[in-house]
């Protein structure tokens, strides 16, 4: 383990900061978290979560993070079931499972 020492004032300084920064973020949470939030999805997705996964990975499905806690956009979900859903029939038509 590495020992970093600053001076007492230097500290204060960020522990203000961080402070300000905090409350910031709580202000900008509680005038918008909860009206947008309820508009998006979290786990309640039909679809696995190695795909999900998948999916975030390759920039397919756009997502937001939350305490790793992960959101989705109904919209963007909608789309990408209906993408899944039709390779999964293709993919059923040519003897095959994905």
């Amino acid at each position: 383990m590495e020992i970093v020492s600053i001076e007492k004032r230097t500290f204060e300084t960020m522990v203000v900061k961080f402070d300000r920064f905090v409350r910031r973020m709580d202000a900008i949470c509680h005038r918008h978290g909860e009206k947008t939030m309820s508009e998006w999805m979290d786990n309640q997705v039909n679809i696995s979560p190695r795909t999900l996964q998948t999916l975030r990975d390759n920039g397919t499905l756009a997502f937001s993070q939350i305490n790793h806690k992960t959101y989705y956009r109904p919209e963007d979900v909608k789309r990408i079931v209906a993408h899944v859903e039709d390779r999964r029939k293709d993919a059923r038509f040519k003897g095959r499972t994905i």
